[in-house]
């Protein structure tokens, strides 16, 4: 039926459609454009939608269509090219498109809000600043990047770009003002640049740096995908120094996506000693304001690179002339709720839209990317050599079996950090576990401490004297006695962190120990600290989780002690032993990265392991080779493609019949090539009070695959058991929890 205009709505619910409005009451038609918000309304109350497309024909008849309520932007806040890349990621992860395009948001936008207001306050120098030499204020030199910032910025700096740039330097400013060389101003927001956008030369590249930039370089302007493997140590972050700073020399923008935000400072900071240009940086550790602030930087053009982790990836950026993915192998880049994206394959996806290179860098690839190498898809660039000079560290295997530990060390590793922290060195002791132990158990009776919603034991906080589930997150005080046979004699079982942290410091009385994991870094800023503290040499034993493992420089670290790596040889996914060996290499990594040669001891009760006697003796590459190859014998990523329907709720039966349905209904539509697997209880069956069962989709053919999910996930939606469920699909899932 023909009607006046209609405007095709993307609200954030989990329905696959859109929904049909008309106008607003006196907007002008031409303020209407794909990727403007609206609030429209919806049910009982409004939402908050983003404008989708335009039409002059709804399958509803006019009288029943309603006039949106508002328009809350001037321009799109997605523009068409990334309207049309959000709706691709929402098409391949089978995720409505409104909930996906609000993903895309940040939360201050998602709520309706208007724009946060842009700083206008800013710095430019006076006529004696102007006068200035830089000798002047050697002994300053955050003073002296001030100055030389704004020295190309001759009408002046807003403040959000002093801070893109510099970070905070309020005191620096303060200083500078009260000499008199520098003076407010109120600059317009600019793009301009300056004359000299290095701020200070990286040390030169070696043949095989200079040989990966130079084939990224060649590449620009059209798409490529290209896996730098560069064992820890080797300089791939001045590879990625090297390929922005070409980039925005030719007058385009550069994203770069780490995987955690405990990385991100770091990395900010060398980027800031060398580019000096305006950059957004992205993660969840923002206050909602500054995020928005960043994100619409960004979207605006008003800044030249963006840092950030996994949704960085999904924010608009004009003229993107390069992707960059750190640690590319890394899980935190997979979404593992509500829209189940993996920011690093959405990255290669991205890069194909705008036309420009992408890198994915890592010492431990995942076998993903390996198998695109081998495909042709993804080019290989290497960095097999440790920058500097350095040599790679020595791993070896310390058999545990038989041997009385104490707090989970062997003999044999607590002789060697003694040496080492006698010759003056830095020590790292890797236990991926926090908490006090593991278990809490009745000595008498031999009752476990479990929690109440999960099928799970609880683990022990002495510190704060609580039992913890790791998986809901539920808390409860320690009993003094037994609550089965009423006995007092209640004892820890196994280690974590912080009963490591007590074993060593009660061993070496007289060093200073970092605890590094999630629960001594819970304060704000804390984790900063604690590094620099490192950095600084103000604590010479080391030990932590992943948080400690993942990219941090420790030049004075000579030994690495790994514990308990054999639950990853054992564990029921089929991807643990990959996640071993990255984790193992990773840590590893740590040892030895400037003059001193490092040692790297693992202990474990299966010394003679095959894939670990591999990855110790051979490396990771050989290893890498030998798992894709039991991979394609098994028929199993990334040799095929799967798809995980997970459902859970509180009423034990219901999971299960929901899958049984849904089932039925997939069965006559799967064609031949396509396994399905299920409905069966999920490994971990009850989470936080909720019952889980899961239903796996694979094939060798992902077009099948995909066919077959479009037709079949929207109908899920329908089925009358989906109404006692919670339940969600998984693309390419990475965990089969």
């Amino acid at each position: 039926m023909t009607c006046p205009l209609v405007l095709r709505v993307a609200v954030p619910v989990p329905l696959y459609r859109l929904f049909d409005y008309l106008p607003p009451a006196g907007t002008d038609p031409s303020r209407l454009q794909p990727g403007v918000r609206l609030r429209v309304p919806f049910g009982r109350g409004s939402r908050i939608g983003i404008l989708a497309g335009l039409s002059l024909n709804s399958a509803l008849p006019e009288q029943k269509l309603k006039p949106a309520d508002q328009l809350l932007d001037p321009f799109p806040l997605l523009p068409e090219a990334d309207l049309e890349m959000l709706i691709w990621v929402a098409d391949y992860y089978q995720h409505p498109a409104g909930e996906t395009l609000a993903a895309a948001l940040p939360a201050w936008l998602r709520k309706g809000r208007p724009w946060p207001a842009i700083g206008i306050e800013g710095w430019r120098l006076s006529e004696a600043g102007r006068a200035v030499d830089d000798t002047r204020v050697a002994r300053a030199p955050r003073q002296a990047e001030v100055l030389r910032l704004l020295r190309g910025y001759p009408q002046g700096a807003d403040g959000a770009l002093l801070t893109s740039v510099l970070g905070d330097c309020r005191t620096a400013l303060r200083a500078l003002a009260s000499k008199g060389w520098i003076e407010p101003c109120r600059p317009q927001p600019t793009l301009a640049g300056v004359a000299d956008d290095t701020r200070a030369q990286g040390p030169e590249l070696n043949p095989a740096q200079d040989l990966a930039v130079q084939a990224v370089s060649a590449s620009l302007g059209g798409f490529a995908a290209f896996l730098l493997e560069g064992v820890t140590g080797s300089g791939k972050t001045e590879v990625y120094l090297s390929l922005v700073q070409t980039v925005l020399q030719r007058g385009h923008r550069a994203m770069v996506l780490v995987p955690e935000i405990s990385l991100t400072p770091q990395l900010i900071r060398r980027f800031r000693r060398r580019i000096l240009r305006p950059m957004a940086v992205l993660h969840s550790g923002l206050s909602e304001g500054r995020r928005a602030r960043a994100w619409l930087d960004a979207r605006q053009g008003l800044v030249d690179l963006v840092i950030g982790t996994r949704s960085a990836v999904l924010t608009p950026l004009p003229d993107l002339g390069l992707l960059l993915v750190d640690e590319e192998h890394d899980l935190s880049f997979k979404q593992q709720d509500r829209l189940r994206y993996s920011a690093r394959d959405t990255a290669v996806a991205r890069a194909r839209h705008a036309g420009c290179p992408v890198l994915l860098g890592s010492a431990t690839p995942s076998l993903e990317s390996l198998r695109n190498v081998e495909t042709g898809r993804y080019r290989r660039l290497r960095l097999s050599e440790r920058a500097g000079g350095a040599t790679a560290p020595r791993l070896d295997l310390i058999d545990i079996r038989s041997v009385r530990l104490e707090g989970g060390m062997s003999p044999v590793l607590l002789r060697r950090i003694g040496e080492e922290l006698a010759q003056g060195n830095q020590v790292l002791v890797f236990l991926n576990r926090r908490g006090y132990a593991p278990v809490l158990t009745c000595h008498a009776c031999g009752w476990v401490a479990e929690c109440p919603h999960c099928d799970a034991r609880m683990t022990l906080h002495r510190a704060e004297h609580l039992l913890w589930c790791h998986h809901c997150g539920a808390q409860r005080g320690i009993d003094p006695r037994c609550p089965d046979c009423g006995a007092k004699d209640l004892r820890p079982v196994g280690q974590g962190t912080e009963r490591l942290e007590q074993v060593l410091a009660a061993r070496f009385p007289d060093t200073a120990i970092a605890r590094v994991d999630r629960d001594s870094t819970r304060l704000k800023g804390r984790l900063e600290t604690l590094l620099a503290e490192i950095r600084e040499g103000r604590h010479s034993l080391l030990l932590g989780t992943q948080m400690l493992a993942k990219g941090h420089h420790f030049p004075a670290v000579t030994l690495v002690g790994i514990l308990d790596v054999d639950q990853g040889l054992m564990g029921a996914d089929y991807r643990a032993t990959e996640r071993m060996a990255q984790l193992i290499v990773q840590v590893a990594g740590r040892a030895g990265r400037a003059e001193r040669p490092g040692q790297v001891l693992i202990q474990t009760r299966h010394p003679r392991h095959p894939l670990l006697q591999t990855l110790v003796h051979r490396g990771y590459g050989v290893f890498a080779g030998q798992a894709l190859a039991e991979r394609k014998a098994a028929g199993l990523p990334p040799f095929a493609y799967q798809a995980l329907l997970r459902a859970e709720s509180p009423h034990t039966d219901a999971p299960l019949a929901f899958l049984a349905e849904a089932l039925a209904q997939a069965r006559p539509l799967a064609a031949e090539g396509i396994d399905i697997w299920g409905p069966v209880s999920a490994p971990m069956e009850r989470r936080a009070g909720r019952t889980r069962a899961h239903l796996l989709f694979q094939s060798p053919h992902r077009p099948r695959l995909q066919s077959l999910l479009t037709s079949w996930v929207p109908r899920l939606c329908e089925l009358k058991s989906a109404g006692r469920v919670r339940w969600s699909l998984d693309v390419d899932p990475q965990e089969l929890l």
